[in-house]
């Protein structure tokens, strides 16, 4: 046990350095955050996001600002080695190699920590009796959600999304000079064509998004729910990612599949716990936003892409934009057959329009619509302008 410890901390040795990773920020400064909060900070998000890579990043600042590297240790849940381990117990070997007292403070990173049985009991224990900072992962929402009767009060999920376009460049050495401004508008359907998974991005490998999504659909979906046919949950993801943008019908979707809608309903559940897809309620009451067909997005446009090929660009911006504004909590205003994409706390409306226009029954609901703000977006120039005045516009309602 004390040599397969030592492989995964070799921050427990000299000369230890973390290098030729690029550092993101945003989720960097959330995660950062959290190192003073008494509580265990669950890191979710689809796999392969770079959850594992933002711990040991983190764990390389902590032993930047001081920390002993000894008093950090971090375990990935899914070895087999690990099998019939429980959590308590590789802390407390962990607390005998590092010849640690039980008083002393730890910073413990449980990657893929779901694949522990009860652990979500077995974290509120150590949680509870020993000076420890916890840091875990996941790639599942659905089993991190089953452990919060436990962890009430104790927990604070972190979701890490795949890149947005500005991380898109940093990871690409991407820059453009004043002579060379057409090249943004390259780069951007560049991203759109790409999509935001670190490794894919970075190194482009061919089959590398194909293996993804047959290992979330095997491991995080088949496995985990028992489904003995994995083949008709492939097909559905297809079916999900040529309607991604527009609403579905379950009834509809189950008859193509040959099955039953509460399938269609469950397969669709499992599909958003994995992190693959997002689905967009309507805007109304709420009897008429759970009665009301559901619009699809992909968590990530580079998988949609896998499946549809690089077309419908507008489709694609549609989709981006709503990857960048969910935290917001948005739904799709619908009047009498007609769509503008999305609202926002009813009062924001936004219509997403790559290079294109309004037509004319939307111009007109668009306008009509009493709400205070409305916005138009027909490039990537306006995304982030948009998405600060709506901070702005949130932050002074507040």
């Amino acid at each position: 046990m004390e040599q397969l410890f030592y492989r995964y901390n070799p921050w427990w040795e000299p000369g230890w350095e973390l290098t030729g990773i690029v550092p993101r920020e945003k989720p960097m400064s959330l995660l950062e955050s959290a190192l003073e909060r008494k509580e265990v900070t669950f890191i979710s998000g689809i796999r392969r996001v770079g959850k594992t890579t933002l711990m040991k990043l983190l764990i390389k600042r902590l032993i930047k600002s001081g920390i002993s590297p000894s008093s950090v240790f971090y375990i990935s849940l899914d070895d087999y080695l690990l099998r019939g381990k429980n959590i308590p117990e590789l802390v407390d070997e962990f607390r005998k190699i590092q010849k640690i007292s039980f008083a002393e403070k730890i910073f413990l990173f449980l990657d893929e920590v779901t694949y522990i049985e009860d652990h979500e009991q077995q974290l509120k224990n150590i949680f509870d009796s020993q000076n420890i900072k916890i840091f875990a992962s996941s790639s599942s929402a659905s089993l991190l959600r089953k452990g919060k009767p436990f962890l009430t009060g104790r927990n604070r999920v972190i979701e890490i999304a795949p890149l947005d376009h500005e991380e898109f460049l940093l990871f690409k050495e991407y820059t453009t000079s004043k002579s060379d401004m057409h090249l943004q508008d390259v780069y951007f359907e560049e991203y759109l064509s790409t999509g935001g998974i670190p490794e894919f991005v970075k190194y482009g490998e061919g089959d590398y998004i194909k293996d993804l999504v047959d290992d979330i659909i095997m491991k995080d979906i088949s496995v985990v729910h028992g489904i003995r046919e994995p083949a008709r949950l492939k097909e559905m993801f297809l079916l999900l990612m040529e309607r991604a943008g527009k609403s579905i019908s379950i009834n509809k979707m189950a008859n193509i599949l040959g099955t039953s809608p509460d399938t269609v309903k469950r397969y669709l559940a499992y599909f958003e716990d994995s992190f693959l897809i997002s689905t967009l309620t309507r805007c109304g009451k709420t009897n008429e936003n759970l009665l009301a067909p559901k619009k699809i997005y992909a968590v990530d446009l580079g998988i949609r892409n896998m499946f549809t090929g690089f077309r419908d660009k507008g489709s694609l911006f549609e989709n981006y934009i709503y990857n960048k504004i969910r935290y917001l909590d948005p739904c799709y205003y619908f009047v009498d057959g007609i769509e503008i994409d999305f609202m926002i706390a009813k009062k924001i409306l936004i219509e997403a329009k790559y290079d294109s226009n309004l037509s004319d029954k939307q111009k007109l609901l668009f306008d009509s619509a009493d709400l205070p703000y409305k916005f138009v977006i027909d490039s990537y120039r306006g995304i982030a302008e948009v998405i600060k005045a709506i901070d702005k516009i949130q932050g002074d309602r507040r």
